[in-house]
């Protein structure tokens, strides 16, 4: 979330910056016999106030949704209940996971282990794998599987009610559960 914010605010500087750098922008002096180096910086100009105006205009306006979803059906076996974590983790977040296919560079490859209590809440999340880039795409993951809970009732599956989850972050930083990754 904070690269998203830091994006946003790098966009709004750098239009402001262009902005600036418009009003207040120093034209070389040209001589009189060069009418082609005026019309060069006037088109300049208008391509630097042009940039920022798309610039400002790209800033995202509203945080990503997130949906409540309604407690699921009790799984069948362990399988199931890795494919219901997965596919509820997608569905409680339509703006910041995708399932087109996975580009060929991964921003960020967190791994975690979802431990359940018997109602499909969510126990415990250990990261198995902490991602090279940093910790954020990990703090987004573990913030993903607890909005995305409950998972359904695992009482009668046989302990430990634990599933592993390999999330595959892209450079906009929306995830794909790897479960769903059926390339």
């Amino acid at each position: 979330m904070r690269c998203i914010e830091r994006r946003a605010a790098l966009r709004r500087w750098l239009g402001a910056l262009g902005a600036a750098l418009v009003a207040g922008s120093v034209v070389p002096a040209v001589a009189a016999d060069e009418p082609t180096a005026t019309a060069t910086a006037t088109a300049e100009t208008a391509a630097a106030t042009e940039t920022a105006t798309s610039a400002e205009a790209a800033a995202p306006a509203s945080p990503p949704r997130y949906l409540r979803l309604a407690s699921p059906a009790t799984p069948r076996n362990a399988v199931e209940l890795r494919l219901r974590l997965a596919q509820r983790l997608v569905a409680s977040h339509p703006d910041t996971s995708y399932l087109s296919r996975t580009p060929e560079r991964l921003w960020a490859i967190p791994v975690l282990q979802v431990d359940l209590n018997a109602d499909g809440s969510v126990r415990k999340i250990v990261v198995l794998r902490h991602p090279t880039t940093g910790d954020q795409a990990t703090e987004l993951a573990i913030a993903a599987v607890k909005r995305a809970a409950p998972y359904g009732r695992v009482a009668k599956l046989p302990k430990p009610w634990t599933v592993v989850e390999t999330f595959l972050f892209d450079d906009d930083l929306r995830f794909k559960p790897r479960t769903l990754d059926t390339e």
